[in-house]
């Protein structure tokens, strides 16, 4: 996710753009080079340790998978030829021939096996390492030691196939083999995986442009793979991912025709942006949301007195006003953990009432923790300044201080990067806002790597183990509608243990410039960087 893709969206924390200064002459001088806001990646990019918006949408341009996604989520075969399984269990997998690297080598079922056990192996500490689960030898390979190296459930066949076995039915398996923690690496990764990062050679529609590429914290561009044979097919002469300090100034300059696509509008623009841009105003549900996340470890948030402050802080945000006020209609009430574009949503789970506004109900809430344990301190969100945030969670704060006669209060960081490494390495001292973008339109993807335990994007070290078998079987169910049903009972042990506090789901607010056409916002919320056209 990851986080916004972790996030995180993502799949899929939401991403905010990072840090550039407020000048940003970015014309492409007739190039066809496309410009586009973005966000320093939090780490190298490496497909299987990118779990943020930043590096995901970059990483996604470098690589193709076995399948993609078109622009409603919808599955299409790319590096592969041919994906059979008469039992969601056992996989045979072929691959194009004619598949190739930048570096000239062939893609075979080699680079796809070896980087999804790079990917597996604890002593690699991946962050997307979780999603190779489902494979048999996974356990082995993640057990810190490891007690193998390898997957025993992937066997490379010959240079173009190769099966793969799981502990058991997995619905949303195929779904899986577009995201990114499954590409597949050439064997120069493997040489020095760290310089590889910094400059990857992939087999998807784009590559690195020659010289300084990615000048970091700054911008980063992109070019077309003249060798790429998928179905990803740019329409313009590159990208130019451009990273601002915040998205008031990214939409300055899209308004001024320095910027090309602005994935989000900032808040302060959200009533004006419809005339400003026109036709070039884009609109569209998207399989994202926004929550706050509060560490498992925070003071007076652990235990039986933990389980009544979540409670007690999620019904005290009006999300409805602030969704109308702050957000002009552009986002709706959460009602659940997933997104409301997605398949198998619901919206009346048991136990949803958590989720709506309750002045009395939560000051009752707050009154039993105090009788467990008086409350002291402030109640801190801490949010990235990049990314638009302050004005929502400004208004949250001022919604539960209001609600719950307690000090609570923002806490910016400069940017996403910053507040993503805190989080990631559980040093943050705070609640936090976070979210998720889909990687795979399926709900179990926004359940198993935020809240499973042990997963890579549970950032708040939840863990129940009720929870964890229910999304196992609905995992493993082999009718669809069983599957959403066992999601939904997963989703109600979250409604009471509340590890995060979702917020709301979004309806994407986009903007393209003049210069620029066929811009779509895809089934996730990001532009299909691929069709654009540059005038």
């Amino acid at each position: 996710m990851k986080f916004h893709r972790v996030t995180a969206l993502t799949a899929l924390a939401l991403s905010g753009a990072l840090v550039l200064s407020a000048c940003s002459s970015t014309s492409d001088g007739g190039s066809g080079m496309v410009t586009a806001n973005g966000s320093e990646p939090q780490n190298p990019l490496i497909p299987t340790n990118t779990n943020e918006n930043g590096g995901g949408r970059i990483v996604d341009r470098l690589f193709a998978g076995l399948e993609s996604y078109d622009a409603r989520g919808n599955l299409q075969h790319e590096v592969a030829q041919s994906i059979e399984t008469t039992d969601s269990k056992s996989f045979e997998i072929k691959i194009k021939p004619d598949s190739t690297f930048t570096d000239g080598t062939p893609v075979t079922a080699k680079s796809f096996v070896d980087a999804w056990n790079y990917g597996a192996l604890s002593t690699n500490a991946q962050l997307q390492s979780s999603f190779f689960e489902p494979i048999i030898g996974y356990d082995e390979v993640a057990a810190g030691p490891p007690t193998a190296q390898t997957m025993s459930g992937l066997k490379i066949v010959d240079d173009t196939t190769f099966t793969v076995d799981l502990k058991q039915p997995t619905v949303d398996f195929r779904l899986r083999l577009g995201f990114t923690p499954f590409y597949p690496l050439p064997e120069v990764a493997f040489l020095d995986m760290a310089a590889f990062g910094e400059r990857p050679v992939g087999n998807g529609p784009y590559r690195f442009a020659d010289g300084d590429a990615w000048q970091h914290n700054v911008k980063l561009d992109l070019v077309p793979n003249p060798d790429y044979r998928g179905n990803r097919t740019p329409n313009n002469g590159g990208l130019s991912f451009v990273f601002y300090s915040s998205l008031d100034t990214a939409y300055s300059d899209l308004q001024a025709g320095n910027l090309d696509v602005l994935d989000t509008v900032p808040e302060s623009a959200l009533t004006t942006f419809r005339a400003d841009l026109g036709d070039r105003a884009l609109e569209a549900p998207t399989a994202q949301n926004a929550q706050i996340g509060i560490p498992g470890d925070l003071p007076h948030f652990a235990g039986p007195e933990g389980g009544l402050r979540r409670q007690a802080v999620s019904r005290a945000i009006d999300r409805g006003q602030i969704t109308q006020q702050i957000f002009q209609g552009l986002r709706t009430p959460a009602r659940d953990f997933t997104a409301s574009s997605l398949p198998g949503f619901n919206a009346n789970l048991p136990g949803v009432s958590a989720l709506e506004y309750d002045a009395e109900a939560a000051k009752a809430l707050w009154a039993q923790a105090d009788a467990l344990s008086p409350w002291s301190g402030r109640f801190e969100i801490a949010y990235n300044s990049d990314g638009g945030h302050q004005a929502w969670v400004d208004a949250a704060a001022n919604s539960i201080r209001n609600t719950l006669g307690i000090d609570a209060v923002g806490a910016p960081y400069p940017t996403f990067k910053q507040i993503r490494t805190e989080i990631t390495n559980r040093t943050i001292a705070s609640a936090f806002r976070s979210g998720w973008q889909g990687d795979y339109p399926s709900i179990l993807e926004f359940l198993e790597p935020q809240f499973v335990t042990g997963a890579g994007s549970n950032d708040e070290d939840y863990s129940n183990p009720a929870f964890d078998d229910l999304v196992r079987r609905a995992e493993a169910a082999t009718d669809q509608d069983e599957s959403f049903a066992l999601a939904g009972q997963a989703q109600e042990i979250l409604l009471r243990d509340l590890p995060v506090l979702p917020l709301w789901d979004y309806i994407t607010a986009a903007g393209h410039s003049e210069a620029v056409s066929d811009v779509q916002i895809s089934w996730n919320g990001l532009p299909m960087y691929e069709a654009i056209k540059k005038s």
